[in-house]
């Protein structure tokens, strides 16, 4: 479930996700981060929201 920014609605799917790898941290070790792209029925707004993170092995 992800909170819609705007208007505060509740939107239990995904129109699309995907997955990337996310900046270094200050030991050097990248993340891997699911994000997920949400239409709001509400207001009608398109918002993103990272549903998973998880570490990459160096």
């Amino acid at each position: 479930m992800a909170k819609c920014p705007k208007c505060g609605t509740e939107v239990s799917k995904e129109r699309k996700s995907w997955k990337m790898a996310g900046r270094p941290d200050r030991k050097g070790k990248r993340m891997e981060l699911e994000i997920g792209l949400f239409d709001c029925p509400k207001c009608k707004k398109s918002f993103r929201k990272v549903l998973s993170k998880k570490k990459i092995p160096a």
